[in-house]
């Protein structure tokens, strides 16, 4: 008889609950955003079912990574949205320039070979 893997859910609830002294010990607020990552990480628990090459961890900050970046782009979609209804002058952050994000994949390997 074969061995049974465990489902990316019960590993996810697996590494929260050895995650739990860590919550306990930090600030309440920070024990808020703590929960909102993993909350993230569960979002996408069937996905990680097909991301068995890499360790269970990875697979769950990459999905936090992933829910932030999409918090990231949306923030940044209503700003200039913001800024194109307002005609003020367009909003940017200390060490970052909009332009020179690659938006797709492509340019992003574009944008590698020629600095490369």
């Amino acid at each position: 008889m074969g061995r049974t893997l465990p489902s990316a859910t019960q590993v996810i609830l697996q590494e929260e609950a050895a995650f739990a002294r860590f919550r306990r010990a930090l600030r309440r607020s920070d024990q808020v955003a703590l929960d909102d990552l993993f909350a993230s990480a569960r979002q996408h628990t069937a996905a990680a079912q097909y991301a068995t090459h890499a360790l269970p961890f990875e697979v769950f900050l990459l999905a936090m990574l992933l829910e932030e970046h999409k918090e990231v782009m949306k923030l940044r979609d209503r700003m200039e949205s913001l800024s194109t209804t307002s005609n003020a002058t367009p909003i940017t952050l200390p060490g970052f320039s909009h332009e020179d994000e690659p938006h797709t994949a492509t340019e992003s390997q574009e944008t590698e070979e020629k600095n490369g």
